[in-house]
């Protein structure tokens, strides 16, 4: 049931909250809109053709009443919209979900670590419940501290790996989801993570949640908004594993899956990029290879002349035979290819797809989220990657314009942010071309820097 608005409306309080002239708001707004109801227990967001933030009035009257724990609780929403947290497991848990709000409640506080601010974690969980007190920095943190308080409920010997591990996420050096989650999976039962309230919608049953949610799929004008106001977000000083939205950094190995029916439509616009002409001959040349066959003809292969020295008649002798192939004469074309965590596990389809056409490929791939990877056609087979999960379109340019690299194919959703200034130079000077992921997409990034498109297709797999 939504409740009638108090003196001063939820929304109101929200732009209040934020510091002046910062964030963005105003885009946000445009296509948020922030709706007071006690249908949720503590804030979620619908995802819909008009998004909708639902806050409960009561819950911030009891636990946010201040501007500082409101922006708190606003701002750990709108993290689980840019870290798209779901896409990183199969099947979000309640183990998953007590993670992804251990690393983002760290993050803010890192961010803003006033007391006024961290001190809506601080009175919302207690230090002396387990697994509580991972929500929560400990008592007179402040970022810098050479060493963390031990939470009381961590005290005993039995939880000295959970200890460990949350020391790392309030220290210096810092913890990854996956740093959490290695140790909760053995400490915490699922019965005891739903003891735990947690922040924002994690799976309600009337509110999907924008957590829950392709935010792309239903809603990019609003996932767009977000992304803006987060790149004005004030990062940490030293941001750390886990806790950073630009080095969040992690090696996976993937299986590659032929890519049989999106070998044509990337072929065909690797040779539009390559300079390779699809349908002439012309632009294609003779290659001779040299290759060993068995023949009834007598050859001086030194095998079949030792035999007849000593007597014996060999009905087949070994001869190498010329082999003539086409090869396409245009340049071999650098791939970009997309493994942010918007891909998903599109990720070992796509590594297919490029194996299928390798001819046309230069021997290095580029692997790009927020940062570049090089992986040669041997590690693509084997599944090698390296991703930070987010993307951006300035790391691609910043190569390209290192190695200088004229001729490209970028492989992705179309999530990547728009170029600006030098990069957008740089991508507009040289021959670019867009394959389209399967699933939601859009041009609009990077619509005035590509020359030419292709929309893959999602691959069957036969059961």
């Amino acid at each position: 049931m939504t409740t009638a608005a108090p003196t001063r409306p939820i929304a109101e309080r929200v732009l209040d909250s934020f510091p002046s002239g910062s964030y963005a708001l105003h885009a946000l707004l445009q296509v948020l809109e922030i709706v007071e109801s006690e249908e949720v227990e503590t804030a979620a967001t619908e995802c819909r053709v008009q998004p909708r933030m639902l806050i409960n009035p009561r819950f911030v009257e009891e636990h946010a009443a201040t501007s500082e724990k409101l922006l708190m609780l606003v701002m750990h929403e709108l993290h689980h919209v840019l870290l798209g947290h779901t896409r990183l497991f199969p099947r979000a848990t309640r183990v998953d979900n007590l993670v992804f709000d251990a690393v983002i409640n760290a993050l803010l506080c890192r961010m803003l670590p006033a007391p006024e601010h961290t001190k809506f974690f601080t009175d919302y969980y207690d230090d002396r419940s387990f697994p509580a007190c991972l929500l929560r920095p400990p008592a007179r943190w402040s970022p810098g501290d050479e060493a963390v308080a031990c939470p009381p409920a961590l005290a005993g010997e039995s939880s000295s790996r959970a200890r460990h591990v949350y020391e790392q996420l309030y220290s210096e050096r810092g913890a990854s989801y996956h740093d959490l989650y290695h140790v909760l999976r053995d400490h915490v039962s699922e019965e005891q993570a739903q003891s735990v309230p947690l922040l924002g919608g994690h799976g309600g049953d009337r509110c999907q949640p924008i957590e829950e949610v392709d935010l792309r799929a239903g809603s990019p004008v609003l996932f767009g908004a977000v992304r803006r106001i987060v790149e004005e977000w004030p990062q940490p000083p030293d941001p750390i594993a886990g806790r950073s939205l630009e080095e969040l950094t992690r090696d996976e190995l993937l299986s590659p899956a032929p890519g049989a029916s999106n070998r044509q439509l990337l072929r065909s616009l690797l040779r539009k990029v390559g300079g390779v002409d699809g349908h002439g001959s012309s632009r294609r040349a003779w290659r001779e290879d040299a290759r060993t066959a068995e023949t009834p003809v007598p050859t001086f292969q030194r095998r079949s002349v030792v035999l007849r020295v000593m007597g014996a008649q060999p009905l087949l002798h070994q001869a190498s035979i010329p082999v003539r192939r086409w090869l396409p004469t245009g340049e071999r074309v650098h791939v970009y290819l997309d493994v942010s965590g918007s891909i998903g596990d599109l990720k070992g389809a796509l590594y297919g797809a490029v194996l299928d056409c390798a001819a046309f490929v230069h021997p290095h791939v580029h692997l790009f989220s927020t940062v570049v990877a090089d992986v040669s056609l041997d590690g693509l087979r084997r599944g090698d990657c390296t991703t930070t999960f987010g993307t951006d379109i300035t790391c691609v340019a910043a190569h390209m314009k290192a190695n200088r690299v004229r001729r490209a194919v970028i492989i992705t959703d179309g999530f990547v942010g728009p170029p600006h200034c030098e990069h957008q130079d740089t991508l507009h000077d040289a021959v670019v071309g867009v394959a389209l992921t399967p699933g939601p997409t859009t041009r609009n990034d990077l619509l005035s820097v590509t020359n030419h498109w292709a929309q893959l297709r999602q691959p069957i797999r036969k059961g």
